[in-house]
């Protein structure tokens, strides 16, 4: 059943493109236990990982983000010189500025594009899609490039029990362009700001930084039985209100692609939405591990790829992570 929500101006936006990038290196549940002291069914328990990736020295956020989008728009048929717009969701580009937009987009070629970063933690991808989806609804832009490209490895803590065994890199990019009818569905969003301390950085990039040898690095921290109570209490009445202002059922879903947060997370919403057998539900996190804003292009890309989804079947995205934020929406696949 197709997506019924209105067309603004009579001009609708779909995904006609997506691409993805693994690093080489996989890094299996024996080595990270070693490294926190525990054993490695424990990890696969907790989480449903196995593996996950970690990202080289060559492997930067840009060039994963690069890599993946030119593969997103290879798939598209669509040049860089037609990109109207270069949206990128990243919360471990470690610079400052310049943006990491404007790199990724001059290295594809789309040197007229606009370009730019948003900042939405595991929820960024969801994010920067209705905003690129809304662009090419608008006219703003004929396509839009969103990328997300994450090295959580660069900002975790190693040896950190309650977070080393979850995080992971990669980048998955989407090419969003015109279309006729519904490719993209409405976003259903927000954000729970009175929980800032559930999922943030541990300090803070201060001048003592530089100065002081004793000021402690930033690094990610999170409360995980807090996200977990959050995420199963909170987000199954965004993914129910994502399905309503799209116009369909759970029966219409091919596939149900979360942000890949942690299995128990996956297996509670997919059980709180009461999904019927027919819906593949996405299990990349098992091999990618969770590489926060690029996790859920990373799954879109996998279960096209090993046929676990079709191309054209309807999907419900749902991305969430600190804030807290969360955004969902129900796309067609490309």
């Amino acid at each position: 059943m197709p997506m019924q929500h209105p067309v603004a101006q009579g001009r609708a936006s779909r995904i006609c493109g997506i691409g993805s990038y693994r690093p080489a290196r996989v890094v299996d549940n024996e080595h990270v236990a070693q490294r926190i002291g525990v054993p490695p069914e424990w990890i696969e328990k907790r989480s449903g990982i196995r593996t996950r990736r970690y990202a080289g020295p060559g492997e930067t956020v840009a060039a994963m983000g690069i890599a993946a989008a030119a593969k997103a728009l290879a798939m598209a048929g669509v040049e860089p010189g037609q990109i109207g717009s270069i949206v990128v969701a990243s919360t471990t580009h470690l610079t400052q500025m310049p943006a990491l937009a404007p790199e990724i987009a001059h290295a594809l070629g789309a040197d007229r594009a606009s370009a730019f970063d948003i900042s939405a933690a595991c929820a960024g991808f969801c994010h920067a899609l209705a905003i690129g989806s809304d662009m090419v609804r608008a006219g703003t832009a004929d396509y839009v490039t969103v990328i997300a490209s994450e090295r959580v490895t660069d900002i975790f803590d190693a040896s950190d029990k309650s977070t080393a065994f979850l995080f992971a890199d990669g980048a998955g990019a989407v090419v969003i362009g015109p279309s006729e009818t519904p490719g993209i569905g409405p976003v259903v969003w927000g954000a729970d700001g009175s929980r800032l301390d559930v999922i943030a950085m541990t300090s803070f990039w201060t001048p003592e930084l530089r100065t002081d040898p004793e000021s402690p690095w930033p690094r990610l921290g999170m409360t995980g039985w807090r996200v977990y109570r959050w995420a199963t209490e909170e987000l199954v009445p965004v993914a129910r209100r994502a399905l309503e202002v799209a116009g369909v059922q759970p029966a219409d879903l091919q596939a149900f692609i979360p942000h890949q947060a942690n299995v128990l997370i996956t297996e509670a919403l997919a059980h709180g939405l009461e999904l019927p057998d027919s819906v593949a539900i996405s299990d990349d996190i098992a091999q990618t591990g969770n590489t926060s804003a690029a996790s859920i292009p990373l799954a879109i890309d996998s279960m096209l790829t090993s046929g676990q989804a079709d191309r054209g079947g309807l999907a419900l995205l749902m991305g969430f992570g600190s804030g807290l934020v969360y955004a969902a929406q129900v796309v067609e696949l490309p």
